[in-house]
């Protein structure tokens, strides 16, 4: 498994254990049931409260500790796996396969059981709604924690947070007043900063293969990420939330070695028939490692060597090509990711300790300089999304 200290090679990964809200009705042994050899775990989930009020990140835009921190413990090998994408790709579905969870087959951890990220109904499709808020967090008992985010680029939350005036409900940067379309825009851009500080690994899923704004927004997550440390920084540890504000000097006081970024894999999904010959999935990588050629994420981990961007594709369920289908993409991805050789952090780190100081690096995030210039920037220009 990968953890805090670096990610590992695994040639078989093994499915990670469902610590869930709703208690389960009868384990089953399946090809990733674990038979009655959990009765503890059991025990944990029947303790836990709902789903719905594990959010580390809230619809107000603030971060909470003390509603998951009771759910993790001082080991320092674990595994943080994020995601981030527009509404509609499939981004809790995808995090659903990741803990091997399909409740109409076998495979699945318990009968009747939720799975553990809620997926849009027709209802919610219908009426053009999300349905994940801020972040929602869950963690196996193989330590992995995945993180499930609310859609970027969302008319929805657009919707949500914009008053009669057309100015944004949520103070997305400290006392600034902005646009509801500007505060939009930036919540995208924090969002991915903070995944990218805190994650391991980061899945960046677009739909089809013409869809690029996932990678543009990438892009200015690695430009804006500057002097955010990772989880681990020690000064991070010893800072507290209070001390930290739009005049603080980042880089002066926290930056230690090299720039941490999280590992992307970027995901395509739901991609039709004609997309999903060799020659457009070489294609589409080659685009994909000539867009990012000169960014963090081609770096390396010893920031000499170019690696070319991990990518993954995934096919319409309605797919009939011969090539690969649905449930063997999914299959692939999610290995892809369980195998992952991720960037380790600086130092080892506690899942607590991670907890604690990804709530201070939100508040750098809220409280960036470097954000809060690339705003008024916008503003004035008038570049952004409307």
């Amino acid at each position: 498994m990968a953890g805090s200290s670096g990610g590992s090679q695994m040639s078989s990964p093994a499915a990670p254990k469902i610590l869930l809200a709703k208690p389960s009705v009868s384990p089953i042994t399946g090809k990733f049931g674990r038979g009655n050899s959990d009765d503890d775990n059991a025990s944990h989930r029947s303790r836990l409260p709902p789903v719905s009020s594990l959010n580390m990140l809230s619809d107000s835009w603030d971060f909470h500790i003390d509603r998951f921190l009771p759910f993790l413990t001082e080991n320092t090998d674990f595994t943080v796996v994020g995601v981030i994408g527009p509404p509609g790709v499939g981004k809790s579905t995808i995090l659903n396969a990741i803990y091997a969870f399909d409740g109409s087959s076998p495979g699945c951890y318990f009968v009747g059981m939720l799975p553990p990220f809620s997926v849009q109904s027709d209802e919610i499709k219908a009426a053009a709604k999300h349905c994940t808020i801020g972040i929602e967090p869950r963690v196996s008992a193989e330590r992995f924690i995945l993180l499930d985010v609310q859609p970027v680029f969302s008319p929805s939350i657009l919707a949500e947070i914009i008053r009669p005036d057309s100015s944004s409900s949520v103070p997305v940067l400290g006392s600034d007043s902005l646009s509801a379309e500007l505060a939009h825009e930036i919540m995208c851009i924090q969002l991915g900063v903070l995944l990218a500080s805190i994650c391991h690994v980061l899945l960046v899923v677009s739909e089809g293969v013409h869809e690029d704004n996932m990678w543009h927004l990438m892009s200015t997550v690695d430009l804006l990420k500057h002097a955010i440390p990772d989880p681990s920084s020690p000064a991070l540890s010893r800072l507290q939330i209070s001390e930290i504000g739009p005049e603080m000097e980042f880089k002066d006081k926290l930056s230690e070695g090299n720039e941490y970024m999280a590992t992307p894999i970027f995901v395509h999904s739901k991609l039709q028939d004609q997309d999903l010959s060799p020659k457009n999935i070489l294609q589409l990588r080659k685009a994909l490692a000539q867009y990012f050629e000169s960014s963090s994420f081609t770096a390396g981990r010893n920031g000499s060597e170019l690696v070319e961007p991990v990518s993954s594709v995934i096919p319409s369920k309605s797919s009939r090509n011969q090539h690969e289908s649905y449930q063997l993409a999914m299959w692939k991805l999610r290995d892809q990711v369980l195998s992952s050789k991720s960037t380790s952090f600086s130092r080892p780190v506690s899942e607590r300790e991670w907890l604690k100081n990804s709530a201070k690096i939100w508040e750098m995030v809220k409280n960036s300089p470097i954000i809060a210039e690339y705003s008024r920037a916008l503003q004035s220009s008038g570049m952004f999304r409307r």
